[in-house]
């Protein structure tokens, strides 16, 4: 698990903004980023708390601050998931996300006291958007809400409209007074804070700077088959055998076919031939990342599997016991690649356009797991096959995901796994 450096290790990071201003897409990144780091997150929506506890279909008026009624349900739901969030830090927590409007400084307060005496430090998360911002959310993401199913589209946005002028009666932003503090504005176009400090908040703060909600496709694939990959042997900086080459020949009509007619595309590699050579017939410039290369098998580089077993049989047990957390003798761990791959997810966040990475199998795990929501336990298992175009593509509630195998087909046994 990641290390907080003598950080306090319990954060509530308390999102804070009008309705349709991104809060839920941003917390659900910054729960996939710092779980994928290792530390234990999780998000707790008020919104799913109503809607479980008093049903989805309220209107508007349910939300009006002179309804006393409505009032007494949302504060009741507000405190069952603020509940639940400092139970959950007593079970091993570090991160809670307590996603809602939190729009007036009283119930901010009320949510910084109860963690305040948990020992849980508070960073409040406010998130602005411009109007173009707001209707765009309305339109994109409001509309398949489970608030609106079966309601009349028109309806729904005025209905929702409606909503949003309730909260904006009451609206109070996040001041100087309430301590911590990042102001998220247009989903990254600009970030402010006040009194952030600490390893894990100075990593989000770097993390907020560099999203944006812009859908864009990114492609990922292992470069065609090297020669170590048809002996079984790890590591090493190898070519292509004549099957890699025929997938790169294949995997330039499919970026000629379907990734080019994307846009201006970037193609990064790592710095191994393999990669090079793969990526050498598309004819494009590539970017270059040591942070790509293959996980660093150190004294069992060059060697197969079955030779490691019958060398090394402590490493061999120790690496089947524990697959994240194992370290290669003098070379690295999963979680080695994880911390090392991080400035390339935050570069992969920060560009709008679509991008085509050719690396290697366990580094395209950990930058899949992270695209993917995955536990950073499930990263060492995930199915990154050779010779196959995985393409992702951004949405509201994550990525849409299509495989596109291209062939040469392998035997079934044909390179070592990572």
């Amino acid at each position: 698990m990641a290390v907080l450096h003598g950080d306090n290790p319990t954060h509530a990071l308390v999102m804070v903004g009008l309705p349709a201003r991104g809060k839920t897409y941003v917390a659900r990144k910054i729960m996939r980023y710092l779980n994928w780091l290792g530390h234990k997150t999780r998000l707790f929506n008020v919104g799913n708390y109503r809607r479980e506890h008093i049903g989805s279909l309220q209107a508007h008026a349910f939300f009006d601050p002179e309804n006393p009624e409505g009032v007494r349900q949302r504060t009741q739901m507000a405190l069952m998931a603020l509940d639940d969030m400092v139970s959950w830090f007593t079970q091993g927590g570090e991160v809670a996300i307590y996603d809602a409007t939190n729009s007036t400084h009283e119930r901010r307060a009320l949510i910084q006291e109860r963690c305040e005496r948990e020992n849980v430090r508070v960073i409040f998360i406010e998130s602005i958007c411009d109007e173009a911002t707001v209707e765009a959310n309305v339109r994109a993401t409001k509309l398949d809400s489970p608030d609106y199913v079966g309601i009349d589209p028109d309806l729904a946005v005025a209905d929702f409209r409606a909503r949003i002028e309730h909260y904006a009666r009451v609206y109070e932003p996040v001041d100087e007074s309430e301590g911590s503090y990042i102001k998220l504005i247009d989903v990254g176009r600009q970030v402010n804070v006040n009194r952030i400090h600490g390893y894990l908040a100075s990593r989000l703060v770097s993390f907020l700077v560099n999203i944006h909600n812009v859908s864009r496709p990114i492609w990922l694939t292992r470069h065609g088959q090297a020669e170590y990959n048809v002996v079984g042997r790890i590591g090493g900086n190898t070519h292509l055998s004549a099957m890699g080459t025929k997938y790169a020949q294949n995997l330039q009509k499919f970026y000629d076919d379907r990734i080019a007619p994307a846009g201006d595309v970037e193609v990064w590699t790592s710095t191994l031939v393999r990669t090079h050579e793969t990526a050498a017939i598309l004819g494009r410039q590539t970017l270059q990342w040591r942070a790509l290369n293959e996980v660093e098998a150190g004294m069992c580089d060059g060697l197969t599997y079955p030779e490691i077993k019958e060398r090394y049989p402590e490493e061999w047990r120790a690496r089947s016991r524990d697959k994240l957390g194992y370290r290669y003798p003098q070379g690295e761990s999963y979680m080695d690649v994880i911390q090392r791959v991080e400035p390339v997810v935050l570069e992969l966040e920060r560009q709008k356009g679509p991008i085509l990475v050719i690396s290697h199998q366990a580094v395209l795990r950990a930058i899949y797991g992270y695209l993917t929501g995955r536990e950073p336990e499930q990263i060492p298992h995930l199915s990154i096959p050779l010779h196959t175009v995985l393409e992702l593509t951004p949405n509201a509630y994550g990525f849409a995901e299509q495989r596109f195998p291209l062939g040469p087909d392998l035997p079934a046994h044909a390179g070592p796994s990572s």
